[in-house]
């Protein structure tokens, strides 16, 4: 098992450092750095009720704030620390760069900031699936014995691991596109990117910046680097990367895996990557009923946790166990009901059509409920893939109306429902609509392809919605 590389600790007293952002990753970072003796100011572009509140908090504990104004560079700032949603082309961003002063994300605040003897990072990113891999991650390397943590971008401050007093054997750490921008001296024992769809793009401003901010990931890896056979770019995005002498490039497949690959043959998750002689040989490590849901993504993504954890020297017994305790987050293709025959699944967590063509990929036939905020996504692609599957469409929110013309150009049999409303009866009334579309034997799926903000505060509250209005009508009886 490897251990971790440890930065530099660097001299935090009187340094002046701006942080960028009152975000859930901004405050702690403020914190953090105060307490180390830097002189922090907190910049922020709003300066509403609950932006005063926390500036409040702030300012009682010696940290300058300023709100309204998160544009222009504080007097003598030597270092940036940003919140992940800031986006590159911010002013703030542009006078730091003219200046010459270094922009840090919350996660490269993190990796400087461990000890000697840390914990190593195994990482995690993708445009979908980045989460529960890393819970499976973390659930395999627990039953292997190690004390570890699902750290990251997935709730779990990494300030808060790599600081706590509780010590870790490893990490388990999601890092989404935004925060490896800003972390350039990341380096993990091993890490995986799960796929490359167009997501984001209005951030980074192109798939190219998108695709390399995701590739920093294998940057440096020590041991393995992890990569979806089915999506080559990913492999590509290997072969870029600076590695440390003799890390390995291990592809993950569904179907059955050649050397240095984990794939699955009848059934059965397999290891042909970290075995001895595995020209010959290959470790059964789980079957496909320990995952669960074994829907063929889900698959994919036993499969990359159970590359990282052998990377690490975890035991073929701790993935199966591991696996076989897993239960996925609530809205990421979760049962809600069943109801006259008609099973009625949550994925609210689709917010893209990549994750949605998943979900899609593993029922038929499907009434689909789809729909809220496009962020820039066209639909053409997940309609023709997804077409012979549907039953019938029932569209919701703001960017309906981009579903609903690439289902009249490539689906143009399937009936389909558009309701004009976005008050938080839309969707009981999408649930009755979809209901009345489903026969015995078919799968209602919410998986909007869509961000929720338009009629939600985020996804989880949209699939509660959703679960609330299954449930309703489970009650009456009116399915």
């Amino acid at each position: 098992m490897g251990s971790g590389q440890v930065t530099e600790q660097l001299d935090w007293n009187g340094k002046k450092v701006t942080v960028a952002g009152l975000g859930v990753s901004g405050i702690p970072a403020a914190r953090v750095l105060h307490g180390l003796g830097a002189l922090v100011t907190v910049v922020n572009d709003g300066d509403d009720e609950r932006s005063r509140a926390q500036a409040a908090e702030l300012e009682a504990e010696g940290i300058t704030v300023r709100l309204g104004d998160g544009a222009t560079l504080p007097s003598g700032t030597e270092l940036i620390v940003t919140t992940p949603g800031w986006r590159p082309d911010k002013p703030l961003f542009t006078a730091a760069a003219e200046a010459g002063v270094e922009i840090w994300g919350d996660v490269e605040l993190a990796w400087r900031l461990r000890g000697p003897g840390a914990a190593p990072w195994l990482a995690v990113t993708g445009t979908n699936g980045k989460t529960t891999t890393v819970r499976m991650l973390a659930s395999i390397l627990e039953a292997a014995g190690l004390r570890t943590a699902a750290v990251g971008n997935i709730g779990v401050s990494l300030l808060d691991a790599v600081l706590g007093e509780e010590p870790y054997d490893v990490l388990a750490v999601e890092l989404s596109s935004y925060q490896l921008h800003w972390a350039p001296s990341v380096r993990a024992h091993s890490a995986t990117v799960l796929n490359l769809a167009p997501d984001h793009l209005d951030w980074h401003g192109s798939m190219e910046a998108y695709a390399a901010d995701k590739g920093r990931i294998y940057e440096g890896n020590q041991v393995a680097c992890v990569y979806n056979v089915a999506d080559p770019a990913t492999e590509d995005l290997v072969r870029e990367a600076d590695v440390e002498e003799g890390c390995r490039a291990i592809g993950f497949t569904l179907g059955t895996p050649g050397p240095s690959q984990l794939g699955v043959v009848e059934g059965i998750l397999v290891d042909r990557a970290f075995v001895p002689n595995r020209q010959k040989n290959a470790q059964e490590l789980a079957e496909v009923a320990d995952v669960q849901p074994p829907a063929p993504h889900n698959i994919a993504n036993a499969l990359a946790a159970a590359a990282l954890a052998r990377a690490y020297g975890v035991e073929a017994k701790a993935v199966r166990d591991g696996l076989k305790a897993f239960r996925p987050d609530p809205h990421r293709i979760e049962l809600v009901e069943e109801i006259g025959g008609v099973t009625y699944v949550d994925d609210s967590k689709a917010t893209n059509t990549h994750a949605a063509e998943a979900s899609l990929a593993a029922y038929d036939p499907i009434v689909w409920i789809a729909g809220g905020l496009a962020k820039g996504a066209t639909f053409d692609e997940l309609v023709q893939k997804s077409a012979k599957r549907l039953r019938g469409a029932v569209l919701i929110g703001a960017d309906r109306a981009l579903i609903r013309e690439a289902l009249a150009r490539h689906a143009p049999e399937v009936p389909v429902v558009d309701l004009d409303r976005t008050d938080t009866g839309a969707m009981s009334e999408a649930v009755r609509e979809a209901a009345g579309l489903a026969r015995p034997g078919d799968t209602v799926l919410l998986a909007p392809a869509c961000a929720s903000m338009d009629m939600f505060t985020n996804y989880n509250k949209r699939g509660e919605a959703f679960a609330d209005a299954v449930r309703a009508l489970a009650a009456t009886g009116d399915a």
